[in-house]
């Protein structure tokens, strides 16, 4: 995926918002509910003045008809710094003859990072490339940013084997979406995210998944793990059917665990539109 190659995504992401999960610390004026109470417009209730409070704060007329002093206090808003962690390991090449999953894994990535930047929030990204060498974008809301990710998207190579757990952990920002298909070091990757999401921050994981995966060929064939090409293993109708049983409780398990964790999860299936994803992924919580 090229800067030139994503204009048709950006179109058909524009408009789409991503709203906080949760109610925001504070910080820089932005688009999200802030824990903070202060003298927005946004009108939310009103309090007893109290020694120390700001008087231009004070409702007068209020005052006038009741002799008692009100202040006003207003829902301030907040921006929510945004990581992207992408996965470039070596499953993520799977199917090698179209790289499905990297390719998916790609234009959603720039599509949450335009989606982001149009909502008014730092966004940056994080991958490590072949050589197991950290790539960041710090967040940051200047309008080139979506740009500069789409390039580094665009010359990453899939198929390193640096674990993904030190790049969520390396991200350090309010918000996290993890885009990956958790081949690797799963655990340590959803320990990172429980932690994140105890420490007040929001997580998103975004589970890729080819559609080869999950529709065998119906023919006894050699499969090799992407990770580990000495691990091999002959599937037959038989082997087939527990394969397909496993897979699909390992994935409703990870699933439970990221949620129960308190982050979000979406499963991506890589014949579905980027778009498409990129909007059933910042929908507000609990329209999942």
């Amino acid at each position: 995926m090229s800067g030139a190659s994503y204009g048709a995504l950006l179109d058909a992401v524009r408009g789409v918002q991503w709203p906080a999960r949760r109610v925001v610390a504070g910080g820089l004026a932005g688009t999200h509910h802030s824990r903070m109470r202060g003298t927005s417009t946004e009108f939310a209730e009103y309090r007893l003045y109290r020694q120390g409070d700001d008087p231009r704060r004070i409702d007068w007329r209020l005052l006038a008809r009741s002799d008692r002093a009100y202040i006003r206090l207003a829902t301030d808003r907040a921006v929510l710094p945004t990581t992207i962690v992408l996965d470039t390991s070596a499953s993520m090449a799977f199917p090698l003859a179209t790289h499905a999953k990297w390719r998916r894994a790609q234009e959603i990535a720039v599509g949450l990072a335009a989606v982001a930047q149009g909502g008014g929030d730092p966004i940056g990204i994080v991958l490590a490339d072949r050589r197991g060498q950290t790539r960041m974008v710090a967040p940051r809301m200047r309008r080139s940013v979506v740009d500069e990710i789409a390039h580094v998207v665009a010359d990453a190579e899939v198929g390193g084997g640096a674990p993904l757990a030190p790049l969520v952990r390396a991200a350090r920002s309010a918000r996290i979406a993890i885009i990956s298909d958790l081949l690797g070091d799963a655990d340590d990757v959803l320990r990172e995210v429980r932690a994140h999401a105890a420490g007040g921050g929001e997580a998103h994981v975004i589970h890729i998944v080819a559609r080869e995966e999950l529709d065998l060929p119906r023919r006894t064939l050699l499969a090799a793990d992407p990770e580990d090409p000495s691990l091999e293993r002959l599937l037959t109708e038989t082997t087939r059917r527990a394969y397909e049983e496993a897979f699909g409780e390992w994935r409703a398990e990870v699933a439970r665990q990221v949620r129960v964790g308190g982050a979000a999860y979406t499963e991506v299936v890589t014949d579905e539109p980027a778009a498409h994803a990129v909007r059933r992924i910042t929908r507000p919580a609990g329209k999942e």
